[in-house]
C-alpha cells in the first residue's frame, strides 16, 4: 500500500478538486447570473450596474476565445488552486512553517466546501484571488515593515475593490491593525495603493447615475428587516463552511491572542474575524450569503496553520475530505437523474428553461419574423441573450437586481416597432395592450412546459415612458442630493432637464 506524504496528498487533492470543478463547469447549465456576467464580458466597460467591473474584464478575453460554458467558468474553476499554491508558498517562505504544515493548509483551502463546488461565473472569483493576494502581501509587509509591500498590498486591495465592494471589509481590518499598532504610515501606504482603483470606480459612478452605490446601498435591500431566522442561517453557514477550523481556533485562543503571536498574528486575526463579526451584526436584518464568506476563509486557514499542531490540522483536512466525498457523491447522483424526473416538482419549469434555452430559442424562431425579442425579467433576458447572442431587453419595470439593461437598452429606438416578450407565466393581455396597437399571446410548448410569447405590434414609447419608466425613475433612480451627478444615462434619455 502506498503511503502518501502531506505533499503527495496535496497534489492528489489538487488534481481531484480541479477535475471535479471542471466536470461541474462542463455539465451544469448556465444560470441567469452567469449569463448576465458573460454579457458584461462581451461588452467590457469601466463599470456595470450592480458591481464594479473586474469580472467583466476577466471574462472579456475568455468569451472572445470561446462560447463554451466551461471557458467562461475558468476563473472560478482555477481560483482555489491558485490560492492553495499562494497560501502554501507564503506559509513556507514567509511565515516559517514546515513543508508538511504548508501542504496541509493548502489542501484545506482546496477542500473548503465552497471552494470545492463553486465553479460558477460570479464576481467572487476575482474578489477571492485579489483579496487573498492582498492579505498575504500585507502579512509580509507587517513582518518586514516594508513600505513597497504595504503599497503593493493596497494596489491588490484596489483590484479586489474593483471586483466587489466586500473588499472594504478587508481594508477595515488593515485599518484596525494600523490603529492598534499605531502604524499610520502603513495605513497611508495601503490607502495610496488602493486609491487609483477607488477613484476609477468613483469616476464611473459619477457619470453613470451612481448605479453601484444606488444598488448596493439602497435599492437591493427590499428584503431587509428584523428576522429570527437569518442569524440562525448565518450560524449554519459558518458551521457548514468552517466549523472544524473555528472550533480548533477557539480551543487555541490563548495561542491566537498571546503576545507571542505578535503584530503579524493580530493582523491575520483581524483579516477574518472582523468581516465575520460585521456579517454577524448584519445577520438579524439581512440574509448573509454563503459566497459572502468565501474570500475571508483562507485567512482562517492560515491562522489555523500557525497556531495549532500538525496533527490537529491533519484532522481538519480529514474532516473536509470526508465532507468533500459526500458532496461529490451527491453531485454524481443528481447528475444521473434525468430532467424528466423533476416533472412533478415546482423546479421543473425553471430547469427546462435553463437546460433547454437553445431549444426554446429554436421554438420561438417561427414567431420572431418582424419582431424584436424581449423578456419580462432579467433572468430570462440574460439567458436568452447569452444563448442567442443577441440583445434581449427587459420589458417592464423589472426588479432592483441586474438593471444593467437600463444602460444597454434605449427604448426610444423601439418606438413603433413590433416586440415579442417571452414570459414563463401566463400573461394578462391588458398589461400589454397599454403599450401596443395589437397584442396576441402564443403558447410555446417545450418538454412539457408552456411558455408564452406575447406579440405586440406598434410599440407606444410615450405610454411606456409614462407608465413604466417614470415609476422606474422614482423607484431606482432617486439619487440622494449629497451625491453630485455628472451624467446619468437614464435621465438623459428619458427625462432631460
Amino acid at each position: 500500500m502506498i503511503r502518501l506524504t502531506p505533499r503527495g496528498w496535496f497534489f492528489v487533492g489538487l488534481a481531484a478538486t480541479l477535475a471535479f470543478r471542471l466536470w461541474l463547469s462542463a455539465s451544469l447549465p448556465m444560470t441567469a447570473d452567469e449569463a448576465y456576467f458573460v454579457l458584461w464580458g462581451r461588452k467590457p466597460d469601466l463599470g456595470f450596474y450592480d458591481h464594479p467591473p473586474m469580472i467583466g474584464w476577466w471574462l472579456a478575453p475568455l468569451v472572445a476565445l470561446s462560447d463554451a460554458d466551461w471557458v467562461a467558468r475558468l476563473p472560478a474553476t482555477l481560483a482555489p488552486a491558485v490560492l492553495a499554491f499562494a497560501v502554501r508558498g507564503a506559509l513556507r517562505r514567509w511565515l516559517g512553517t514546515d513543508a508538511d504544515t504548508a501542504d496541509l493548509a493548502a489542501l484545506a483551502v482546496l477542500l473548503l466546501p465552497i471552494n470545492l463546488w463553486n465553479a460558477l461565473v460570479t464576481t467572487d472569483a476575482p474578489l477571492l484571488v485579489f483579496s487573498v493576494a492582498s492579505l498575504l502581501v500585507f502579512l509580509r509587509a507587517v513582518q518586514r515593515d516594508s513600505a513597497p509591500m504595504f503599497l503593493a498590498c493596497g494596489a491588490l486591495l484596489g483590484l479586489a475593490f474593483l471586483s466587489k465592494y466586500f473588499a472594504v471589509l478587508l481594508g477595515l481590518a488593515y485599518l484596525a491593525w494600523a490603529v492598534q499598532a499605531r502604524r499610520w504610515s502603513a495605513a497611508g501606504l495601503v490607502i495610496a495603493g488602493a486609491l487609483p482603483a477607488a477613484l476609477a470606480n468613483l469616476y464611473w459612478n459619477y457619470n453613470a447615475c451612481w448605479s453601484n452605490v444606488m444598488f448596493n446601498a439602497i435599492n437591493r435591500h427590499d428584503d431587509a428587516g428584523w428576522s429570527v431566522t437569518t442569524p440562525l442561517l448565518y450560524a449554519a453557514s459558518l458551521a457548514y463552511l468552517a466549523a472544524p477550523m473555528l472550533w480548533i481556533v477557539w480551543r487555541e485562543r490563548r495561542e491566537v491572542l498571546s503576545p507571542q503571536a505578535g503584530s503579524l498574528g493580530r493582523a491575520l486575526l483581524l483579516a477574518w474575524l472582523l468581516p465575520l463579526v460585521v456579517f454577524a451584526l448584519l445577520s438579524p436584518v439581512k440574509r448573509i450569503g454563503l459566497h459572502w464568506l468565501q474570500s475571508f476563509l483562507p485567512a482562517l486557514v492560515v491562522t489555523l496553520a500557525l497556531v495549532t499542531t500538525r496533527a490537529r490540522l491533519a484532522a481538519v483536512v480529514r474532516i473536509y475530505a470526508v465532507f468533500a466525498l459526500v458532496h461529490v457523491a451527491l453531485a454524481a447522483v443528481l447528475a444521473a437523474v434525468p430532467l424528466a424526473a423533476w416533472k412533478d416538482t415546482r423546479l421543473y419549469p425553471g430547469l427546462v428553461f435553463y437546460a433547454r434555452a437553445p431549444a426554446l430559442l429554436d421554438a420561438l424562431a417561427p414567431q420572431l419574423g418582424g419582431y424584436a425579442l424581449a423578456a419580462d425579467s432579467y433572468p430570462s433576458a440574460a439567458t436568452l441573450a447569452y444563448h442567442g447572442r443577441r440583445e434581449v431587453p427587459v420589458f417592464g419595470g423589472g426588479s432592483s437586481h441586474a438593471r444593467h439593461d437600463d444602460i444597454l437598452t434605449d427604448w426610444r429606438s423601439y418606438a413603433g416597432r413590433n416586440l415579442l416578450v417571452l414570459r414563463r407565466s401566463p400573461p394578462d393581455s391588458d398589461d400589454y395592450r397599454r403599450f401596443f396597437r395589437e397584442v396576441e399571446v402564443v403558447p410555446v410548448a417545450l418538454a412539457g412546459v408552456t411558455f408564452y410569447a406575447v406579440r405586440g405590434r406598434g410599440f407606444d414609447f410615450d405610454a411606456y415612458r409614462r407608465q413604466v419608466l417614470e415609476p422606474v425613475r422614482e423607484r431606482y433612480y432617486r439619487i440622494p442630493r449629497y451625491l453630485p451627478v455628472g451624467r446619468c444615462y437614464f435621465f438623459e434619455r428619458y427625462f432631460p432637464g
